[in-house]
């Protein structure tokens, strides 16, 4: 553990994509990043309704526990998920209780892994991988979304659904954020006509499988006994009682 020159505990957090993916300026490339211990000004963070209310908590808190100079929005989603365990462990440990189908489940939070990640698919440390739809036999490009993607995709959703508030567009418009060109064409025009009125769902399908396949992340699944005996994967519940267990939020 070292000292930040603000005198708190901090300690360096690998992130799952080794930096690969972002421009070699970016401190992300470094593929680690400095965060310190929770205090109690997180502590007001976590309770402040405001933020609640609006979903932006979690990334207020976040972003007030990283020390090193980066741009929030450039996150790779998988690196952010990272990020989350490693505030969770920081400011509460590394055990998590929580209920699942009315049996209370502990896990220890630092056997939590990195997903592997295909080093070859990379090149030149861009943030783009090739892709050719197996039924349209189309050539496309997509990158690995970032937490400024996300942003600007439930900003657009939340338009879309004010239009209409009886058609799901959720797959369709984050397929024109995922695809960033069509054979060899990188205008924007382009991808959201062919995502529109060319792309098959079984073809999306197998690109949102091929995505998920490659993307670097942590593996945020635990195995448990199912009904039957057998053994099942189901994911972690994360939200704010994963940071406040006992929290009256």
């Amino acid at each position: 553990m070292e000292q930040t020159k603000n005198q708190f505990p901090s300690e360096e957090v690998t992130l799952p994509s080794k930096g690969l993916l972002y421009p070699i300026d970016s401190s992300l490339s470094k593929g680690k990043i400095e965060m310190k211990y929770m205090t109690a000004r997180e502590e007001d963070i976590l309770t402040n309704q405001n933020l609640i209310e609006n979903g932006t908590v979690i990334d207020k808190l976040l972003e007030s526990l990283i020390i090193t100079k980066i741009n929030y929005n450039d996150l790779l989603v998988g690196d952010k998920n990272a990020i989350l365990v490693a505030a969770r462990i920081l400011g509460y440990g590394k055990d998590y209780s929580f209920n699942h189908q009315g049996e209370e489940k502990t896990i220890d939070l630092t056997d939590i892994k990195d997903k592997e990640m295909d080093e070859s698919l990379i090149e030149g440390g861009k943030n783009e991988f090739n892709f050719t739809l197996p039924t349209a036999k189309t050539e496309v490009t997509f990158k690995i979304l970032t937490h400024g993607d996300e942003q600007a995709i439930d900003k657009e959703l939340k338009g879309l659904k004010r239009l209409n508030k009886n058609i799901s567009y959720d797959l369709s418009t984050r397929m024109k954020y995922v695809i960033t060109s069509v054979g060899g064409d990188y205008e924007g025009k382009t991808i959201r006509n062919f995502v529109d009125t060319q792309l098959l769902a079984r073809d999306s399908r197998e690109l949102r499988n091929y995505i998920k396949k490659i993307q670097p992340d942590i593996n945020l699944t635990f195995e448990h006994e199912g009904k039957n005996g057998d053994l099942k994967t189901t994911s972690i519940p994360i939200g704010l009682q994963f940071f406040w267990p006992d929290a009256e939020l």
